[in-house]
Formats: C-alpha cells, sequence, structure tokens
C-alpha cells in the first residue's frame, strides 16, 4: 500500500516534512502486497512484483500525470489487509498526522479498496481517498479527446462507480411516493443506481455505434491488400515517439502516462514499397482496470485485427522483463496473444555506450532509438519480411513507352533492377507487390515471373 499526499500550495520545505514525517514510520517498511500472483494449479499467469520502491516511483508517476503535487510518502508492510480500512488503526493515525502536518488534500492508495475502505479510512482521516484505478481512470478522462475516448472513460467511470453508491449518508434517505415522484419507498441510492445503469446503457449503445462504423472501415481497408501493423507496450515505452518517427505523424509524445488514449493509423511504405498502415494505441499498465480493458476494447479491436504486433519496450528500464509481462497479460485478454509479433526494443540511446555498441538484432528483436532514428530502416525491412499481405515478386515486362502513367505507376510503387529501350517499349525487371504486378500483368514477359 502506498498513500499520498497532494496540495496544489504545498512548497518544497512542507514536502520535505511529510517525507521526514514518512520517514521516521517507515522503519517497519512494509506494504500491503498490492500485486496478485498466480497460484500454482490455476491457469492464470504469475504476474511479476515490482518491488516496493519501484511501484511507489510507478505511482508518483502516475500522480504527477493527473496534475497531483506529492507532499509525502508512506510504505507499509503487512501480512495481511486489514479488511476494515487495508492498512489498520495506528497506520491510519500516523497518516493522519502526515496528511495534516502539510495540509494535503488528497491521499491515493497504490492499491484497489473496496468501498467501505474508502469510506472508513476518509472518516478517519476528514480528507479525500481515492485508489489506484480511480487515479488511473481519472487521467484517461484528462487525456481524452475524441469522442469515441470520452465514451470508452465515462462507460468505465460508471462501471467502477456502480458498486461504490452504498453508504453515501443522508443523501440516502426515504423519498415519499405518488405522481410525479421516483416510486413509492425508493431509495436515493435505488434512484441514482437506475440513472447510472441507464447512462451506461445509453453509452455502451453509442459505443456500439462507433464500433460498427469502425468495423465498416476496417472491412473497406481489408477489401484492398494492406496490412495493418499495431504497436502496443507498456505505457512511456515511447510507443507515439516511434510512430511519429515511422510515419512522419504528430501524435502527441509525452513522458507523461498515458499520454495516447485515440487510437491513430497512419500509412506506411515499407522497403519493398508495399503500403500497410501503422495504428499506435493506448498504454498498458500493472493491474490494468478490468472496467478499462473492456471499455476501451472498441479501440484495442485494431491489435486483435492487426497482421503484425510491435511489441515496444523500453531498453533502459530495469524493469523491463516485468513490463513485458504485464503487457502479455493484457494480449491474452484480448485473444491477441498469439498474433505474429517482434519485439523492439525503444530508447537505446539512454544505455551505456558500450551496452548498446553489444546489443544485435535477431530474428524475434529489434534495437532502436525513435528519438536518434536509429535502427529504424532495419525495423521496416523486419516488418517487411514478416508481413505476408501483398506478397512480392520479381518479372520482367515490356511497357509502351506511350503508357506513361503505368511507368510512373512503376518507378513509385516498385524496386526497378534494370531498364533498357527497344523499339519503342521500355523492358524492365521489377520487384513489385502483387497488386501493382496485376495492374502490368498485360506486359509481363512471358515465364519471366522469378519470384512469387
Amino acid at each position: 500500500m502506498r498513500t499520498r499526499g497532494r496540495s496544489g500550495t504545498k512548497v518544497t520545505a512542507q514536502a520535505q516534512a511529510a517525507r521526514d514525517a514518512a520517514s521516521a514510520v517507515s522503519d517497519e517498511k512494509v506494504g500491503v502486497p498490492a500485486h496478485a500472483s498466480g497460484k500454482p494449479g490455476t491457469n492464470k499467469p504469475r504476474i511479476p512484483e515490482f518491488d516496493a520502491e519501484e511501484s511507489l516511483a510507478e505511482l508518483r508517476t502516475l500522480a504527477e500525470s493527473a496534475g497531483a503535487k506529492v507532499v509525502g510518502e508512506i510504505l507499509q508492510r503487512r501480512d495481511r489487509p486489514d479488511p476494515a480500512t487495508l492498512i489498520g488503526a495506528g497506520k491510519l493515525e500516523e497518516i493522519a498526522g502526515a496528511a495534516a502536518s502539510v495540509n494535503a488534500d488528497l491521499l491515493l492508495f497504490d492499491h484497489d479498496l473496496t468501498a467501505s475502505q474508502q469510506r472508513n479510512v476518509e472518516k478517519i482521516v476528514k480528507r479525500r481517498v481515492i485508489d489506484r484505478t480511480q487515479l488511473i481512470l481519472d487521467i484517461f478522462a484528462r487525456h481524452a479527446r475524441t469522442r469515441e475516448g470520452q465514451l470508452q472513460v465515462e462507460l468505465a467511470q460508471l462501471q467502477y462507480m456502480l458498486p461504490r453508491l452504498a453508504g453515501r449518508g443522508i443523501e440516502m434517505s426515504q423519498l415519499g411516493g405518488g405522481i410525479g415522484t421516483r416510486g413509492p419507498g425508493e431509495t436515493q441510492l435505488e434512484t441514482d443506481r437506475r440513472k447510472i445503469y441507464r447512462r451506461v446503457r445509453h453509452v455502451e449503445q453509442q459505443l456500439e455505434n462507433v464500433r460498427r462504423i469502425r468495423a465498416q472501415q476496417r472491412q473497406r481497408r481489408e477489401s484492398a491488400p494492406v496490412a495493418t501493423v499495431a504497436l502496443v507496450g507498456y505505457t512511456n515505452a515511447g510507443k507515439s515517439t516511434l510512430f511519429n518517427a515511422l510515419t512522419r505523424a504528430a501524435v502527441l509524445a509525452s513522458p507523461r502516462m498515458f499520454a495516447t488514449l485515440d487510437p491513430t493509423i497512419r500509412g506506411v511504405v515499407l522497403p519493398s514499397k508495399r503500403k500497410i498502415l501503422m495504428s499506435d494505441t493506448v498504454g498498458f499498465i500493472r493491474n490494468l482496470p478490468h472496467t478499462l480493458v473492456s471499455a476501451f476494447r472498441a479501440t484495442l479491436e485494431e491489435v486483435q485485427r492487426a497482421s503484425l504486433i510491435l511489441h515496444v519496450s523500453d531498453a533502459s528500464s530495469r524493469l523491463s522483463a516485468e513490463q513485458d509481462a504485464q503487457v502479455e497479460i493484457v494480449l491474452k485478454e484480448l485473444e491477441a496473444e498469439k498474433k505474429p509479433r517482434l519485439r523492439v526494443m525503444n530508447k537505446v540511446d539512454l544505455l551505456d555506450v558500450e551496452v548498446a555498441e553489444s546489443l544485435r538484432d535477431d530474428a524475434k528483436t529489434v534495437y532502436v532509438s525513435a528519438v536518434e532514428g536509429r535502427g529504424l530502416d532495419h525495423l521496416l525491412a523486419r516488418v517487411d519480411e514478416m508481413i505476408d499481405e501483398d506478397r512480392v515478386s520479381r518479372v520482367h515486362l515490356r511497357v509502351p513507352q506511350k503508357e506513361g502513367k503505368v511507368l510512373a505507376m512503376l518507378e513509385a510503387r516498385a524496386r526497378i533492377y534494370s531498364r533498357a529501350y527497344k523499339d519503342g517499349a521500355v523492358e524492365l525487371e521489377v520487384e513489385a507487390p502483387a497488386s501493382v504486378v496485376r495492374r502490368v500483368r498485360e506486359w509481363v514477359v512471358e515465364g519471366s515471373r522469378l519470384r512469387g
């Protein structure tokens, strides 16, 4: 469990005072197990656990991405969570005192809280309390730009809110019956729940419309032999920076977590002159709330339908193996874990020179620096090798010189190995995608197809 105070007006000295107060009680250096592990005999994959300090650092980054100013941190370890308050009465009193000393207005828990735990803690500390899931939902709400993204976040928030309606005090009092009221004996709680269910159904219907439109767009794309390549990875692995470098797009690339929520698709020309569509997706994270995975399923369908997945990892992070395991868990939930995949180790520019120079690409892994553009040509070449759509073949052509448009199309979309002018025609040996060869098949010299 991690707790965190926030205040928009606290100065550095106050923040240090909070840290000193925290360190005075952190000799116990303990924390509630914040990560679930797969148990022997179950089919669930074991989730690697970040250690306490690494998990705390991730929570700090999440809090800053949500616009919070951290003024104190407290870490506790217990044999088992307290069912009423998660952390126990004694520690809670210490937290209340530390929060009061710096006038923090919010406590963040690096753990999911039940509705009753959240209420019990708020009663004692006299401050607003939110858990990890609610914090991530808040970040998503801040960063959603498109109507689709906003609907998906709202659905996740409503689903999170439903089980937390009970116990809200005097507003739950009975309402009278009669014409124009909400029914005899119906409580405010029941009314609120009905309103939320109604809104959930409305949002789900709108998202279904989005999903249908997206499916129609995808169907039109799939009618042409153009492969889709999806970028996936842990949040802040550099996916958007890599996407921009490969597509020359202008997607927001930010060190803040979940800077990219809304999917972006751009075209990329491979070395073979084939065109592919590349999709940038929302970053994954440890213990990504299930409501978010469900709500963003319309967006993440691009991952499910991709011909190839580029799994982007932060090569400079000591936690890259654990982060990759979290990505695997989400891909499995999306039923996309068996898709063809290429691991892209990004941010090699942050490694020591000797380490970076010792790295070697292999059949499953490519090392790149999206910021410096290092390794991108080889990455595109590997993608070219792994894409099956619109396969390339080498043919001999005899095209009349008057067919200027055809010759220009070949110049743009094929590799030309030889060219000779003879009897008013241009004889070419080219390597071209099947879609191009079909367009020039009347000029293919019989028996000239060298490789399919």
